[in-house]
């Protein structure tokens, strides 16, 4: 009797640790709030240092022209801006693209040419940063995508807040730019303000961020220094390596929502899975190698406190969290049927209020983006999930099932899980007979951020198995549009 009621109390433990994230995402959101109190303008001051903008390029022959004019038309003095492409031997036409560029503005872009390439976005980043070094004209580096456009003003947002000598790196807001957009990029756009736009600005307020956007990032020279002079080749996520690198060394890491960024998004799910792919992959790369850090109070740039700990943990281990909670609810489906049904309206319905909350809040965030995306955010969960959350709003509407009630509720706990496979099954119906439509039919039903987990989970198994992490880019055609 005693060890089926501890059974029965660790089940509901392992329920209830389903949400655990969704609580911390509440958490981040209402901290959100403080942003206004806790910005770090109060620090700034009109700032132009001279700035070189690294442009890392691996064929990248169909967007680069238009960036590097883009970038000598941004509201910046000529005179204190100079560009590098740094030519990870491609073999497309990035190369002439480079030189007619260099030919038309010798004293402003560099082309670096590598005749070794294929070694990731951080390798070509250290050739230009030795570059940089090289003498004393640069204060401060640009890191960015060959994709990505900036906004006119966007270099004057980022470089005020290098005025404070704290202060070693900033990033910006990268906004999903492709147009004409599809389903799965309107996910990205709602996603991006929810990932981006809220969860940086609560960040701010904790003092302490996870990861400089890999496509704006913005060095002063001291930090460039302070972090060895060289951006780190050993994991997937040399962005994030680089923002612990930065806060570890006494700078801080400063999010700056006014510095729109827009970049081009994958268009189909093969494309988004090997992004995230590399992300996730990444993300438990740096886990690991800075697994001193975790919860040590008082480490450098507060990346030891007890609230960024939970965060990131929430997160990395979101798709760990569902399938258990899902597998207790189904243990106790079949040993206790009323307490499963407890601990199912507990957990979905603080599902729902923090649906609720988030959507709403995310949606007011960014407007424009919001009045795209609003289909997608109503339906990020998966339209399964969103008729779940209303049962456990109204669980009267079990009753109108009759005698299928309980096997209503034991798919319910099953689909927890399974909505990850199910999304899955976006990726591979893609690119069959129809996959126009049953690839996004799929991710609809299911949910894109269960397509997400999914992508977790494949990052857990390939992490697992020590397969070989390769640097893959995604393909970009320039279809990103100015921010602004």
């Amino acid at each position: 009797m005693i060890a089926l009621l501890a059974l029965k109390s660790l089940l509901v433990g392992l329920v209830f640790l389903g949400a655990l994230p969704l609580i911390l995402a509440d958490y981040q959101f209402l901290l959100v709030g403080w942003h206004s109190r806790r910005r770090h303008y109060a620090h700034c001051r009109p700032y132009l240092p001279r700035i070189t903008i690294l442009v890392p390029a691996w064929n990248e022959a169909a967007v680069l022209g238009t960036a590097i004019d883009r970038l000598l038309h941004l509201d910046y003095p000529a005179g204190r801006l100079r560009i590098i492409v740094v030519d990870d031997a491609s073999i497309d036409g990035t190369a002439a693209v480079a030189a007619v560029k260099v030919a038309k503005h010798p004293s402003r872009v560099v082309h670096l040419r590598r005749e070794e390439g294929g070694q990731g976005k951080a390798a070509a980043l250290n050739e230009g940063l030795a570059q940089v070094l090289a003498d004393d004209w640069s204060q401060a580096a640009l890191i960015i995508d060959a994709d990505v456009i900036l906004g006119r003003r966007a270099l004057h947002a980022l470089t005020r807040h290098l005025a404070d000598p704290a202060v070693g790196s900033v990033t910006g807001y990268i906004r999903e730019g492709s147009r004409p957009d599809n389903y799965l990029t309107r996910f990205i756009g709602y996603e991006y303000i929810v990932a981006s736009a809220a969860a940086r600005r609560s960040q701010n307020v904790l003092g302490v961020v996870a990861c400089l956007a890999g496509g704006a990032q913005l060095h002063s020279r001291a930090n460039i220094e302070a972090i060895g002079g060289r951006i780190d080749t050993g994991t997937l996520a040399e962005d994030t390596v680089t923002t612990f690198q930065t806060q570890l060394a006494g700078h801080r890491a400063i999010f700056e929502p006014h510095a729109a960024v827009s970049a081009e998004e994958p268009m189909a799910i093969a494309g988004l899975w090997r992004q995230r792919l590399r992300w996730a992959r990444g993300n438990l790369q740096v886990t690991g190698r800075f697994r001193g850090v975790w919860f040590r109070p008082g480490t450098p740039g507060g990346l030891g406190g007890i609230s960024f700990g939970l965060i990131w943990f929430s997160l990395l281990l979101l798709p760990m969290f569902m399938l258990c909670a899902s597998a207790s609810l189904v243990t106790l489906y079949f040993i206790d049927y009323q307490l499963a049904l407890t601990a199912f309206h507990v957990l979905w319905l603080t599902s729902v209020l923090t649906f609720l909350f988030i959507t709403s809040f995310a949606l007011l965030i960014d407007p424009p983006v919001g009045r795209r995306t609003w289909r997608e955010a109503l339906l990020f969960p998966g339209l399964v999930n969103v008729l779940i959350m209303a049962t456990a709003v109204v669980p009267a509407v079990l009753t109108l099932a009759g005698g299928w009630e309980r096997g209503i509720l034991l798919f319910t706990y099953v689909w927890l899980a399974a909505c990850m496979a199910v999304a899955y099954l976006g990726k591979l119906a893609e690119p069959r007979w129809a996959g126009r439509i049953t690839g996004p039919l799929f991710v609809y039903v299911a949910g894109y951020g269960p397509l997400l987990c999914a992508i977790a989970c494949a990052a857990y198994l390939k992490e697992l198995r020590h397969a070989d992490a390769r640097w893959e880019k995604t393909e970009k055609t320039g279809k990103a549009v100015s921010p602004v």
